[in-house]
């Protein structure tokens, strides 16, 4: 996009809704391979109780299950898994309406349910794709930058005009975008506020490509870029605010929780960290896409989406207070919450 960004007249959810729906299929058969509608058929089971019975790791099965409790598959309550009526009558195998003879049929047509049961293996130990390896390591060809920046320019274009109406950039001096793809937040936040200076942090070649939709969305007079890696460098100082998009979600919640100390180490007294990403409801219990997102994160990425709760808790851990979240656009929030 060239020029001023301005808002699409409706949000994305239905486009989130056609691409993730990729996982639906794939949830199902594996649950079905692990039996896992099958191990609930004698009443609710907590989650490491679930995860024992059907002998895979409790981390990966409930990164799963909030996808089928979106679907309607299972219910949870008070912390424990259950069935419903449609799970029970059509996807227990002793029911006389099971469907499995049905859906295995599509399971070469559903590459999905292959990595998601690598991912739900009881050894299992994420290492996520390409691209995850790449910011691991510190080390991403041009090529796949310029690749991965159009991705997530893509996707992220509308819920960055989103952000930019937040009220909280009236207080923002310099605003530091870590891990900021395209850098399309820092362009959305700048265009609409003219008064802050931002940065976009990256690795060098996530930088370079970068540059482009800076110069296009002329506020190269006020947004820059800083080429760091941060995992490994100090982060610059000077900031009052940091934002991150899509990032925490890429990362094991030890790796998040790294990330929050760095950032409240780096912020000044009163600076604000800011948290972009599409929430788990508190129940984990859905929504379907951004549950389904989280699948995606759990085999493509060393991650999964957070409920707000457990942002609240990991920020806190670091030491920051007074976190909230604000819808965006579509199925996104944005989470802050201030360094005292």
């Amino acid at each position: 996009m060239k020029g001023q960004y301005l808002s699409p007249p409706v949000d994305d959810r239905l486009i989130w809704d056609a691409w993730l729906a990729m996982h639906n299929l794939p949830a199902m058969l594996a649950a079905d391979d692990i039996g896992l509608f099958d191990a609930l058929v004698d009443g609710p089971l907590a989650l490491d109780d679930l995860a024992a019975r059907c002998d895979v790791n409790a981390r990966a099965l409930g990164i799963t299950n909030s996808l089928l409790c979106g679907l309607g598959f299972l219910v949870r309550r008070d912390g424990r898994y259950g069935l419903t009526p449609t799970s029970r009558n059509y996807l227990v195998k002793t029911s006389n309406f099971y469907w499995g003879a049905l859906l295995s049929g599509f399971r070469a047509s559903a590459p999905g349910t292959e990595l998601l049961l690598a991912a739900l293996a009881p050894d299992a130990k994420p290492k996520g794709g390409d691209n995850a390896q790449g910011w691991e390591a510190g080390d991403i060809p041009l090529d796949r930058a310029i690749g991965i920046a159009a991705f997530m320019h893509a996707h992220s274009c509308a819920p960055a005009i989103g952000v930019a109406q937040h009220p909280v950039f009236a207080d923002v001096k310099r605003f530091l975008d870590i891990g900021a793809g395209s850098g399309v937040f820092t362009i959305a936040v700048a265009q609409r506020w003219k008064e802050l200076r931002g940065s976009v942090l990256d690795l060098g070649t996530m930088c370079t490509a970068a540059q482009k939709y800076i110069d296009e969305g002329e506020v190269a007079d006020r947004v820059d870029t800083v080429p760091l890696d941060f995992f490994r460098q100090p982060w610059p100082s000077g900031y009052d605010a940091h934002f991150f998009s899509n990032v925490f979600h890429d990362w094991s919640d030890e790796t998040c929780l790294e990330l929050a100390r760095k950032s409240f180490d780096a912020l000044p007294s009163g600076g604000r960290i800011m948290l972009h990403e599409a929430l788990i409801n508190d129940n984990l219990d859905g929504p379907t896409t951004p549950a389904s997102f989280s699948v995606l994160m759990l085999y493509g990425t060393q991650g999964r989406q957070f409920t707000l709760p457990e942002f609240k808790a990991l920020l806190g851990k670091a030491g920051f207070v007074d976190c909230e979240a604000t819808a965006t656009c579509g199925y996104y929030s944005l989470v802050i919450a201030r360094k005292p």
